[in-house]
């Protein structure tokens, strides 16, 4: 982000927009008050940018003006806001059309209550004009507000609106600039940004799984999601009361091992008592720590992984989750009292058992381990061939240290782990690492070892390296 706008206060922000003559627009606020708006009315010469301000606070006004509802504070009362004001502004101003940009600014938000019982959250959007007459841009976010008391949110809040309205007018052009800007000076103590999406002619050739991405490798959030669309999904919206299916991996590139180990592992969390089909969320994790090489994230290799996942028709989770008991954790705040089933390699689960990985809590693995299993979770646990002797390596041979296996039997007994028992044998020596150099050296060998639509699509997109045939000879 360029260091003039680095500098700027929320107020000089607003300032900036009052000041700029040919931007106009609205807001509608529900639920915090009209933080936001207040902003630009404080800062002076609000006049010829502002339309108008309201709040539907009353759940009957807010029904008479955007339409009946069960949930209030959600992504599609947000978007029926921005959709109504929008449209309502052009409608009352046609002539300020030709000589304005208009943008609608809603937000619907849950800050914390007297009792302070709930998480302060909320759903935050813009529709804005990058130039006279053209079509308009949306941005829509959802926030996680952690302050511990609600004056403190809402001034969050307000300063987080100046941001957003700011970054669509004066930094849109760059992404590294664009989320700089709308998270400038809000740590992330006080506000989480689990979800970003952005779309309209200002933001073309932008890919919202690299925004998704970016949010975790700043640490803005530590788990955002999107669909096999590319859309970009708030997880605990998305996920809400699932029975939740994770697949932790590099996935680089998915291969056939990888299919046999989520079809018949969901086979298995099937078999759970409570666990339903319509009711259960698969999805694949990637953590940050397996997206970097050589210190860097590579947003290609990223966007080649995320295109085959979703080709097999899965939702990918980019997290900074790397342990296990973390991910748990995030997950059973979302999936409430739901099962959750985690499948991981036998070599995976070496790492759990690794007391070295939890010198940061004082309850080191036990903590770990109440945390990681304490809740409605199960793991599933997939064989690999013994990396020395070839044989076939499963849960019950699990080598680890002989103070840990009376832990590793209480899970077993109740109910906690398990080995995948129905597997292909046949596939087990399938590398995702020897499929990569095989792809880059130019072999067809390869195809053997990955699900039919995944070469298509590697082929099609020439991922990790992939070169058609002539372009090989001629290199």
């Amino acid at each position: 982000m360029s260091s003039s706008n680095t500098r700027l206060t929320t107020e000089d922000k607003a300032l900036k927009i009052n000041l700029t003559a040919d931007i106009y627009g609205c807001f509608a606020e529900i639920g915090a008050g009209q933080e936001v708006a207040a902003n630009f009315f404080k800062a002076g010469g609000s006049s010829g940018t502002i339309a108008y301000t309201q709040s539907a606070y009353d759940m009957k006004v807010s029904d008479a003006m955007y339409g009946t509802a069960s949930r209030y504070v959600c992504e599609d009362r947000l978007l029926t806001m921005l959709e109504t004001e929008f449209e309502t502004m052009k409608y009352r101003l046609p002539e300020k059309q030709k000589t304005t940009r208009f943008f609608a600014f809603c937000n619907t938000v849950e800050s914390l209550n007297y009792h302070r019982t709930n998480q302060g959250q909320g759903w935050i959007g813009i529709r804005f004009q990058r130039a006279l007459g053209e079509q308009p841009n949306d941005v829509v976010l959802h926030v996680n507000m952690h302050d511990n008391n609600n004056r403190s949110q809402q001034t969050a809040l307000g300063m987080l609106g100046v941001n957003l309205i700011h970054a669509c007018f004066f930094s849109y052009e760059n992404l590294d600039d664009f989320i700089s800007g709308i998270v400038s000076r809000l740590p992330r103590e006080r506000i989480e940004i689990d979800m970003l999406r952005v779309s309209g002619p200002a933001f073309e050739g932008i890919d919202n799984r690299v925004i998704a991405m970016n949010l975790v490798k700043r640490g803005v959030t530590d788990a955002t999601m999107f669909d096999l669309c590319g859309t970009v999904l708030q997880p605990a919206t998305a996920l809400y009361k699932k029975n939740i299916l994770l697949m932790r991996g590099r996935f680089r590139p998915v291969t056939k091992v990888h299919i046999d180990m989520i079809e018949h592992g969901k086979s298995q969390f099937l078999k759970e008592k409570g666990v339903k089909e319509d009711n259960v969320a698969v999805v694949f994790e990637l953590t940050l720590k397996d997206l970097t090489a050589d210190g860097k994230i590579s947003e290609k290799d990223f966007i080649d992984r995320a295109e085959l996942l979703c080709s097999l028709g899965y939702t990918v989770m980019i997290s900074n989750y790397l342990k296990h008991y973390k991910m748990m954790d995030y997950l059973a705040t979302i999936a409430r009292e739901q099962l959750m089933g985690v499948i991981l390699g036998v070599y995976n689960v070496h790492a759990i058992f690794d007391e070295r990985y939890y010198d940061n809590l004082r309850g080191g693995i036990l903590e770990a381990f109440g945390r990681g299993f304490g809740h409605n979770v199960k793991m599933f646990v997939y064989p690999a061939n013994d990396v020395e002797t070839g044989d076939l390596y499963t849960l019950d041979k699990l080598e680890i240290p002989e103070k840990f296996k009376g832990l590793l039997q209480f899970l077993k007994e109740n109910n906690k782990i398990e080995a995948i028992q129905n597997f292909d044998t046949q596939l087990l020596h399938i590398l995702s690492d020897d499929v990569l150099s095989k792809i880059n050296a130019g072999a067809s060998s390869w195809e053997d070892d990955v699900p039919e639509e995944v070469v298509k699509a590697i082929k099609f997109f020439e991922l990790f390296g992939y070169m058609k045939r002539e372009e090989v000879l001629t290199h």
